[in-house]
Formats: C-alpha cells, structure tokens, sequence
C-alpha cells in the first residue's frame, strides 16, 4: 500500500499527548518530538512560512508521519530523549548517551563491598551517580575508606561458612585496613550502621556521621584514651574538611536541582547544580548542538530531562531562569532573590565558565567550528544579510594637521590579514579635513578593486562617528557599491556603532566577541596609520635636511635615505659610496656639504 500524502497523514492524528517522528522518502529518521497535542503541534510545521532556513528544508523532506500516544507530558519527555539518543536524527540537538559515566556500587550482599564501576548489574545493589570523572569517584572513596574499614574481598560471607571456618584474614586485615568479618572479627550490626553513614556521606549528607564520630571521640576520651580518641579527631577533621569543599548554600534548601542555559548561534550549555542539606553535591555542564534553531526554552526542557535521567535524580523541585514544561510531577520554581536566586546565578556562572573553556579548546582543536560560529554570532549581533567572512577598517591620521595619511586594515575569518593592509597618503585635500580624507581613500580603495576585479569586504568599518562614516558613504554610492557592502562607523568615546541614515547607534554588550573584533580592527588601524604617519614626518625632516643642501632635491633624498636609512650614516659615508647611489656631480656636493670643514 503506498504512503498516504502528508496532509492526510496529519489528518488522522490524535489530539493527545505523545512523540511524533519525521521520515524521509527513504523511510530515514529526520526528526523527533514532543507534544501536548500530537495533531496541533505537527500541523504548525505545515501551515506557515518557517524563518528558519533548516526548518525549511525538513519540511521539504518529509514524507512519513509516525506517532506514539503516551499517559502525560511527562512521559513525552522521557520518551522523546530516549528516541533522540537512540537514533540521533540528522535535524535534532545532538546528544550524547552516559554509558561511559563512573557509578559508587554499594553491592546487595552481607558484608557489601563499595567499590567504583562503569557497569550497571540489576541485582538488588545500590548505585549513586553517575559521577562526571574517577577522580570525583576516587576522592570520596578515599574518604569512605579513611573513616570506614571495609573489606575488599569477594567471598561469599554467609554465616554457614563463617562458621564453618572457611576463611582466613588477609593481607588487608594484618594492615589494618578490615576488621575481618571473614572470622567472625567484626558483627554484621556494626558493619551495616557503617554502610548507612557511607550512604549519607555519598548523598551528601555528612550530619550522621559527624555525631557518631563525636560521640566516640568524648567516649575514648572520657575512659582516658587519648590515642583512639586522637585518631577519630582526625577523622572528624578528614570529614569536616571534605565537606567545607562543597558551597554551602543554605540548609534549608534541600534535595533540589537547579539549571541554567547560556547560548549562542550554534550551542546550548546546560549547567546542572545538585543541592542536598545546603550544599551543592554535583555540578555539571552539557553541550547541545542546535539543528533548528532552537530557543533556549526548548534547550533547557530537553536539557533538563537528559541530565535528570542521565543522573537518575529524583528531586521533587527545580530552580530555573524561566519557566519550562517538565512534566506534572515536578516544582518548577523561579526565583527572584534571596538564597534561591544566588544559587541560579551560581549555576548560570558555571554555564558561561564552561562555554568560554570550550572556545578556548575549540580555537585550538577545531579552528574551523570557531570560526563559523564566531562569524554567525557576528552577523546576528550586526544585523548583517551576510557573514563578515572579509572585514576592512578605515582610520585617518593628520596629528596637528601635518602630513595627513590614512590606513585600511583588513581581517579575514576574524583574523588580521596583514598582507593586505593599505597605507594612503591623502592627495586632493587642502589641510586637516577627516571627511573629506574618508571619502577619497574609501573612493580609491574600492575603485581599485572594482578595477582588479578583486573580492568586495562583506563589512566595511569607519573609525568615526556619523560625519566620517556619511563620507564613506558618499564615496560608495559614487562607485554604486550602497547597499551592496554594509557599512558602520565606531565612535571611540562609549563604543557606538552607527549605521548609515539611523541616528539611533546600537551598543552592544562590553563582553561580546563581536565588539572586542570591531575594537581589534579599529585599534590596529589606529596602530597602522600612526606607524606610518610617524615614519612619513620622520623621513619628511630628514628629507628636508638634505633638500637644503643646494642642487638636492626630494627624489635624491628619498634614494639616499632608502640606502643608507639615515642622515648620520649619510655624513660618514665614503664619497664612492654616495657617488654610487646618485652619481658623481650630485654625489660630489653632498660630500662636500658634510665635509667643508677637513
């Protein structure tokens, strides 16, 4: 039977809660998700005009509608995470599953052993976690193991075979490491009170255990004995110290998770904070790459089901930013301040700390990915119809009016392209006038390139305010470049960005990417045209020195200066060196100038 058009598909959908999945021709998974209303929330990706170009092209591709009925949202939830990790469809976020995760193994057993695994067995034993690395497992194992003696082994401990005598201390015994239980050394009541504190101390909470470690301390104490009651001060201090680590919160606020969500064009990072009697326990960020330009609210909903399944939390309440649907079951609190909203802000720290960790690796190990999504966030920021992929700054240089020049710096994927960089020296203007110098290096720089045939910058940038940037301006519209190049000017004074016939300028936030790369470019323009103003005024006295030597001119100073790259070196020179360079007559004079007085 061949497929029923779309239309028809979505006809017949129910308008309950459930999963929805999209399929190619070739029957490929394309897309997985949720809804409240199966029929209603498909229907919206086919009655309108989506702004999303990827959106555009999912649609385009589907050809098979299938659907799950669930109970509840809460369900979809789960339901719609499990199908995403299980297929990772081509157009959803990308994530990734936990099967790698260390777990703490409290083993269903007498006597149980507590030991680290990747593994999980269903056979009545604990697990707590899972952990984000072995050295978080590790710690608190060694915690564990400081105040607790455990045994190692994997004998069967039964009390038959106890009894029985069927085993014999070993090596860890003789070290002090177990009590023994093997010979019927240590009772299985004392053990067990020792693995209910350890349970507590994996949950976080250490309360318990610092009583009875106090108690026993006044005890050994009390009966004069200040050995023992030394070595379980000790512990106390081990304990007291692991949990002065944790960021006390408020003891109040108890069992709760809290996420946060930071963004930018391409990722989503999910910060996770587990609180337990006031403290925080476990702190983890998730990366998730967009498909369809998903909102932070969709980001943070399916975010927020992965972690708590991934970390197998049972919290009964979260802390977020904003609110999310996250199922019936669950509080969504969020706060406005107080301890609550401190802890948000906590979380969404870590999120921003976490993202900047992550560019730091990625300009390292994928330059690329950087790149891209540097230059997409740098068009959205702008408002640009294009990537700023090729970027030139113009800047103007006439300290006290003298020797006017201007430089054109220009970067390439964000980055200075130093080969080609311009220096101007400005010709059809009569004294210090920046407009009118914008104008003319603007008009010469791109009527070259209009002549060359060579590639036009996506984004032009003028060191000014709104006066430079309408020069740069008149030069573009003369050359029939307005509107095909887009162009801003930066005010140096509170960092505006202008924008040709809007008086209103755009400030954008002092920690983003896009304005530290316009402040790069305008301070290496800056830094380019005083380099060469400098070396023109400098090279324009020397010059002027060897002119007033009669029958020198500005063309055989220039040569001299080229060669021997300064005046003194001039004076010191052989005459065959100088006569050389510009012959015997003019050669002849200059040697003579410098030394009349031999």
């Amino acid at each position: 039977m061949d497929t029923p058009s779309v239309e028809i598909q979505i006809k017949t959908l129910p308008n309950s809660p459930g999963v929805y999945q999209y399929f190619d021709k070739n029957e490929k998974i394309l897309y997985v998700g949720k809804a409240k209303n199966l029929k209603k929330r498909v229907s919206s990706y086919f009655n309108k005009k989506h702004d999303s170009h990827r959106i555009g092209v999912m649609v385009k591709k589907i050809k098979t509608i299938k659907h799950i009925v669930v109970n509840s949202e809460t369900d979809a939830l789960l339901l719609e995470n499990n199908l995403i990790k299980k297929y990772q469809p081509r157009f959803n976020v990308m994530l990734k599953d936990d099967k790698t995760y260390p777990w703490i193994c409290i083993k269903n057993e007498r006597f149980p052993r507590v030991f680290p695994t990747r593994r999980i067995v269903k056979d009545g034993s604990e697990y707590y976690g899972p952990y984000t690395s072995f050295k978080t497992v590790n710690t608190l194992l060694d915690l564990i193991k400081g105040l607790y003696k455990l045994r190692t082994c994997n004998y069967d401990l039964s009390e038959e075979k106890i009894q029985e005598g069927k085993y014999k201390v070993c090596l860890e015994y003789h070290l002090g490491n177990c009590k023994g239980p093997c010979e019927g050394n240590q009772l299985e009541v004392e053990y067990s009170k020792n693995i209910e504190h350890i349970r507590q101390i994996v949950k976080g909470n250490f309360k318990d255990s610092l009583q009875q470690f106090r108690e026993q301390m006044k005890m050994h104490a009390e009966q004069m004995e200040f050995e023992d009651a030394q070595r379980i001060k000790e512990k106390i201090e081990v304990l007291e110290k692991y949990q002065s680590k944790s960021t006390v919160v408020n003891p109040k606020i108890n069992n709760v998770d809290v996420f946060t969500i930071t963004s930018d064009e391409g990722y989503g990072y999910v910060n996770f904070l587990q609180l337990s009697h006031g403290s925080i326990i476990r702190s983890h960020t998730i990366e998730m790459k967009k498909k369809l330009d998903e909102t932070d609210r969709e980001l943070l909903e399916l975010g927020i089901t992965e972690i708590r399944q991934r970390f197998n939390s049972t919290s009964k309440e979260i802390f977020v930013p904003f609110k999310v649907e996250v199922g019936e079951d669950i509080k969504v609190t969020v706060p406005k301040l107080g301890d609550k909203k401190a802890i948000v802000d906590l979380s969404l720290r870590n999120a921003k700390y976490f993202r900047q960790e992550r560019f730091k690796q990625m300009k390292i190990v994928d330059p690329d990915r950087h790149v891209n999504r540097l230059m997409a966030q740098m068009k959205k920021d702008l408002r640009l119809s294009v990537e700023p992929r090729h970027i030139e700054c113009f800047d103007n240089s006439n300290i006290q009016g003298t020797n006017p020049v201007a430089a054109c710096v220009v970067f390439k994927n964000g980055k200075p392209s130093k080969k080609d960089y311009r220096k101007f020296n400005i010709k059809t203007v009569e004294g210090p006038d920046d407009f009118a110098s914008m104008e003319e290096v603007v008009f010469r720089r791109y009527r070259r390139l209009l002549a060359e045939e060579q590639p036009l910058p996506q984004l032009i940038i003028i060191d000014g305010g709104k006066g430079q940037l309408s020069s740069a301006v008149k030069a573009l519209n003369v050359l029939g470049l307005r509107g095909k190049i887009a162009i801003i000017g930066i005010a140096k004074r509170l960092e505006e960005l202008f924008y040709p016939g809007d008086s209103i300028p755009l400030y954008l936030d002092k920690r983003s990417e896009t304005l530290k790369i316009i402040q790069q470019l305008r301070n290496e323009a800056h830094r380019f045209g005083i380099t060469f103003h400098r070396n023109k005024r400098s090279n324009a006295a020397l010059g002027t020195e060897l002119e007033s030597i009669p029958g020198i001119g500005e063309k055989t100073a220039v040569e001299l200066l080229k060669h021997f790259r300064s005046v003194k070196r001039i004076q010191t020179a052989e005459k065959k060196e100088i006569v050389e360079i510009i012959g015997n007559a003019k050669g002849t004079l200059i040697y003579n100038h410098y030394h009349a007085n031999d």
